[in-house]
């Protein structure tokens, strides 16, 4: 599907929109086809509240073939992400219409929100709409949507439409990254993922076996990774965007190709979607793609700790306590906190060989993160605020929500153990917060930001513009960090 500047005047399926209290939007349109759009807009049949829709086919000469007639809702209320849901719905209808075209006129938006993100929030949607992951169904139907045309006199608009492509494919990329089955992405063939898209978009990528991860110290790693057959992989992602700047921002991302809990195994019903365990890092390779493609001016280093957490005679055990790159010691109390681990090591590794000076890491991390926001909000905590304050601009320019969560001192003693350093489970509940800092415990006071995605990374029903399945969540937001001054 194309998706592109220009006025899809001859387009068989025109988007035409309405606020509250206004007249629907028809600039350009035959003066006969404009009343008839009026009239419609009028009838009990359509409503203005937002995100409500009406299929209009004029039948007349030179008119298009179908008319979305859309409500926008309350002009004062209209953001990027109304106009990213109304952009996937008018894809939606489109590809439910079967109309191999759809215009998208930005005058009925203009004024009400930066025209360059205008443009970039409807190339969004529309591209992220798009998106379906049918790589193994044999009788895959094509799209019937070939052209997009979005007409906008905004100065910014041009800008924003590239923008929103280049950030929705680098999403559509960690999706599929995601979906993908675990018997085909293994920690190997993620890390040639990873190489695949250094190449493409313009990134370094070093990779390191297990050999190499085992001269780095990364001994929890290697712990949670020791029971599969598939060897673990570190992927160590570099892009320099400001060769001038000591700042060096550090994107974690959690890589558990699956996870079947290791000893401490889960339920039947809980296994099922494990091959998506892997989303974070997944998200950090699609928001490197980002920063490159796009030549973000800053330096940003992305790392996945990628292995299986699988069941064996190797594995290991519940009471083991085991040792880390930076040299604490953890008492493990659930194999199936195993998220952690991994990430513990990578965090480490990214402030002590890299010199990362700011750390985020994203992980689908805990089960109570879901419970506390289902899947329409990602879990925050932060050690900083300014850093915090910059990832809430972020994700309020990608249109993904966050909530931060408290941290006291007390929170940090439920993972105090007895026998070690630290404990890989919480003595007292808290799990999304303990879980978050259990990690926090490895990033050597710099700034940081860990991101808990374990609701927001996967959805079982359609959204506007999301799949069933994965979200590619954080990716936007991660590119909008680095690009935030």
């Amino acid at each position: 599907m194309e998706v592109r500047l220009g006025d899809g005047a001859a387009a068989p399926l025109r988007l035409i929109t309405c606020f509250d209290g206004g007249q629907p939007c028809t600039g350009g349109l035959p003066e006969p086809l404009s009343q008839l759009i009026r009239e419609a807009a009028k009838s009990e049949a359509f409503s203005t509240r937002f995100g409500t829709s009406l299929v209009l086919t004029p039948g007349q000469k030179e008119a298009p073939r179908h008319i979305v007639l859309m409500g926008l809702g309350k002009a004062s209320e209209f953001t990027a992400e109304k106009a990213r849901k109304v952009a996937g719905k008018a894809y939606k209808e489109a590809k439910k219409l079967k109309s191999p075209g759809l215009a998208i006129d930005c005058a009925g938006f203009e004024g009400k929100i930066d025209s360059l993100e205008l443009g970039r929030a409807l190339a969004e949607g529309v591209s992220l709409a798009a998106y379906k992951f049918d790589k193994y169904i044999t009788d895959s139907k094509e799209n019937p949507v070939k052209e997009v045309h979005i007409h906008g006199e905004g100065s910014g608009i041009s800008q924003g439409i590239s923008e929103g492509l280049a950030l929705a494919e680098a999403t559509n990329l960690a999706r599929r990254l995601t979906d993908e089955p675990a018997n085909v992405m293994t920690p190997a063939h993620l890390a040639r993922e990873a190489e695949e898209a250094g190449a493409k978009y313009g990134f370094k990528v070093q990779v390191r076996d297990e050999a190499g991860i085992r001269a780095l110290g990364m001994e929890a790693f290697l712990a949670v990774s020791r029971a599969s057959e598939n060897p673990p992989r570190l992927i160590v992602m570099r892009y320099q965007g400001a060769p001038d700047s000591d700042d060096l921002l550090a994107l974690v991302g959690k890589g558990l190709t699956y996870d079947s809990g290791g000893l401490s195994l889960k339920p039947r019903d809980s296994m099922n979607g494990m091959k998506g365990d892997m989303a974070g890092g997944a998200s950090v390779i699609g928001a490197m793609a980002a920063i490159a493609g796009l030549k973000v001016k800053a330096n940003v280093v992305g790392i996945v700790a990628a292995c299986e957490n699988m069941v064996s005679g190797k594995a290991y055990k519940v009471n083991d306590i085991i040792g880390s790159m930076a040299g604490k010691s953890i008492e493990v109390l659930n194999t199936d906190a195993e998220g952690r681990l991994t990430l513990a090591d990578a965090v480490f590794y990214a402030v002590s060989a890299e010199k990362a000076t700011r750390v985020l890491d994203i992980a689908t991390l805990t089960g109570a993160a879901l419970v506390t926001f289902g899947k329409i909000t990602t879990a925050v905590l932060a050690n900083d605020d300014a850093f915090y304050a910059k990832l809430q601009k972020a994700s309020e320019l990608a249109g993904e929500r966050i909530w931060r969560l408290p941290q006291d001192e007390e929170f940090k003693e439920l993972i105090k153990s007895d026998l070690a350093d630290l404990r890989n489970t919480s003595q007292g509940g808290a799990g999304t917060i303990t879980g978050g800092l259990f990690v926090g415990a490895f990033v050597q006071d710099k700034p940081w930001l860990h991101l808990d995605i374990a609701g927001t990374s996967w959805l079982s029903s359609e959204g506007d513009y999301h799949p069933k399945g994965a979200t590619g969540v954080g990716v936007r937001t991660m590119f909008h960090l680095a690009n935030t001054k």
